[in-house]
């Protein structure tokens, strides 16, 4: 494999953030055979799956590590929280240097199918009824992913309004304590409920929800661009556009590692 091509999908700053978080490797318990592969080799390999959308029989051998070995690992990756660490660390570091707008979070999902099924799919009632998935992702103002999640595609979208909100982690500052709050909260009507109103003001949070045949949303799509842009840039990874993954926390699992790579691009633009 070119040096290039592993230095472009992970690059020495984003491998810098990752290698402390990485669990131990621990071969098994049977003797000789070969060294374990390093870390790097696998973790550039899983970012090039998610990239390019291959199946793990078709990674090239120039990765220096097997599809099983590969696959292996993403596996205890993902079971071990691998993902989630690496997402908040990146997070942190767009923190302590202020680059994260906190002045409102932006709450969206999308649809993709699942060929294979699996869990956390569903039948999509905009899909004929074929069995898919729905990304959910909240942003702080500017777009960039604080929290993604994952469900069947027959699941509201509003019943991940609350899960997404308090799965925000708590995040680095320039100054002061960690913060996991923003001022407003915005969403499109599909997410409009007197409960959700009475939640987010139950905790300190404005309301800017769109409300159903009140307002249209040529008002909210001044803030609502900037979400789409995001789950955009997410279906920018071909691994994430189309869902076959049978085991939904791996598809969770490729979900958070594009999460990771699009919050690390604008870290990178402030360290060159």
């Amino acid at each position: 494999m070119a040096v290039d091509l592993a230095r472009e999908l992970v690059p020495d700053g984003l491998w810098k953030i990752a290698a402390p978080l990485i669990p131990p490797f621990r071969p098994r318990q049977q003797g000789g055979g070969t060294a374990p592969v390093a870390d790097r080799k696998v973790f550039t390999a899983v970012v090039y799956v998610l990239t390019s959308g291959c199946a793990w029989r078709y990674l090239p051998p120039a990765f220096g590590t097997s599809s099983a070995t590969a696959h292996c690992r993403f596996t205890t990756w993902t079971k071990a929280g691998l993902w989630r660490r690496l997402h908040r660390a990146v997070l942190d570091e767009l923190g302590a240097r202020g680059e994260l707008d906190w002045t409102s979070a932006i709450v969206d999902a999308a649809s993709v199918r699942a060929k294979g099924g699996g869990s956390l799919t569903g039948p999509n009632p905009v899909d004929r009824g074929k069995k898919g998935s729905e990304l959910h992702v909240l942003s702080e103002a500017q777009g960039i992913p604080l929290a993604v999640a994952v469900s069947g595609a027959n699941v509201h979208d509003s019943q991940a309004f609350k899960p997404l909100l308090l799965g925000l982690p708590a995040i680095r500052s320039r100054r002061g304590p960690r913060r996991r709050r923003p001022v407003k909260v915005r969403a499109d009507k599909a997410y409009f409920s007197a409960e959700h109103l009475a939640w987010l003001r139950s905790r300190r949070l404005i309301p800017r929800i769109a409300r159903p045949g009140i307002e249209s949303g040529e008002r909210l799509g001044r803030h609502r661009w900037k979400i789409e842009r995001s789950i955009a840039w997410l279906f920018g990874y071909r691994r994430l556009a189309v869902r076959y993954e049978r085991k939904g926390s791996h598809f969770l699992a490729f979900l958070g590692l594009a999460a990771v790579l699009t919050c690390y691009k604008k870290l990178a633009k402030l360290t060159t």
